[in-house]
């Protein structure tokens, strides 16, 4: 597979290499997020509001449904008064009980690892709300335990659904009083989503598209992904995974000031050493995605501006990423949404469907029964 950054500003090229519409689902996340508040609250999510407060919430998921539990907690952020964890297994940890909720998020409604975990959340007498795929063994498993369950009308890979998982969720926290979000909110989300959409979309020239200019150098590059918040550490993941699946392209992903306890060494290794008078790239040079944040710890905020420094006066190449918005929620989707562009882009760069998880679909029949 080889990078041409031509193919980028090739309509036909950009139509014909993604048969999967991974570019036209990634411009319907406004839409998601309109979707999914009407769908919670025709769900009767409200009635959280009625219950008392859980000892803690336990988001279960996997993959592009998982990281609904990741958004919760860095929306939330550290003045949340109750535990948020996300959980990416097949078993609730020894202290979930019942004065906990457990809200098991799945695309399909058929992931093993979920299923798994709110059949245990029933057995333990956990509260319980699910979000997922309508006629599916989640909605069976809530439906029969009298919890709620929110049936999202979600049609292609799960990752491409990330906003009618996600809200629902942030709808509910809302109930519970662990956020203020009322409908102009979810409005402000989809309107940042649209404007993202407006200037990535593929009609958009290469120079004045912030998506394809993200593809762009990251091609032929190693990216190391860093956050500096709560809110820029989920999307950083975030966007680290989208290279993993829409891309199939190695990233590495770290959060200040974990990193510059250990990746930061990086700098001085050998995939930082490059030819700066080389025609091409080696296709082996180390980058630093550095995401930005309003609101970032005095010291972080200081890390980060070092981190940029020593990148640059080791010539390791550097892209910096702003979070726009006044609420946590829409600078997660300014970056999210520019992220789920950029790797999409980079795939088709390469010559690559960005829709297809070949490795996934091939393990999952590896292990069935």
């Amino acid at each position: 597979m080889i990078w041409e950054p031509e193919r980028l500003d090739d309509q036909h090229h950009l139509t014909e290499g993604d048969p999967g519409g991974m570019l036209m689902a990634v411009a319907a996340s406004a839409a998601q997020v309109r979707t999914a508040h009407r769908t919670a609250v025709e769900a009767g999510i409200d009635r959280l509001s009625a219950e008392r407060r859980p000892r803690a919430i336990v988001v279960a998921g996997m993959g592009g449904s998982a990281i609904a539990g990741d958004i919760l907690a860095a929306v939330c952020g550290n003045g949340a008064p109750l535990p948020i964890v996300t959980l990416r297994s097949y078993q609730l940890p020894g202290w979930v009980g019942a004065t906990d909720l457990v809200i098991a998020v799945s695309c399909s409604g058929r992931t093993e690892e979920t299923l798994s975990v709110a059949a245990e959340a029933v057995r333990r007498g956990c509260s319980l709300l699910a979000v997922g795929g309508a006629d599916s063994p989640l909605e069976a498993i809530a439906r029969q335990a009298s919890a709620l369950y929110v049936a999202v009308p979600a049609t292609g890979q799960p990752r491409a659904n990330v906003w009618l998982l996600t809200v629902p969720v942030i709808v509910a926290a809302a109930s519970l009083g662990l956020l203020q979000a009322d409908d102009d909110l979810y409005e402000r989300v989809a309107t940042t989503l649209e404007a993202v959409a407006h200037r990535c979309r593929p009609s958009s020239d290469s120079f004045i598209n912030p998506g394809k200019t993200l593809a762009m150098e990251l091609a032929e590059s190693v990216p190391m992904i860093w956050g500096s918040s709560p809110v820029t550490t989920v999307a950083g993941y975030r966007l680290a995974c989208q290279l993993n699946e829409n891309a199939k392209y190695p990233a590495v992903f770290g959060e200040l000031p974990e990193a510059n306890h250990n990746q930061v060494v990086a700098f001085d290794g050998p995939l930082a050493k490059r030819d700066i008078f080389a025609d091409e790239p080696s296709g082996h040079t180390l980058r630093l995605v550095m995401l930005r944040d309003v609101e970032e710890h005095p010291q972080v905020a200081r890390r980060r501006d070092v981190s940029v420094r020593l990148a640059a006066d080791r010539d390791v190449p550097v892209s910096e990423l702003s979070a726009e918005g006044s609420h946590p929620l829409e600078r997660m989707a300014s970056l999210i949404g520019l992220g789920d562009y950029a790797s999409t882009y980079l795939a088709l760069g390469y010559g690559v469907d960005p829709t297809p998880v070949s490795a996934i679909t091939e393990l999952k029949a590896r292990i069935s029964p």
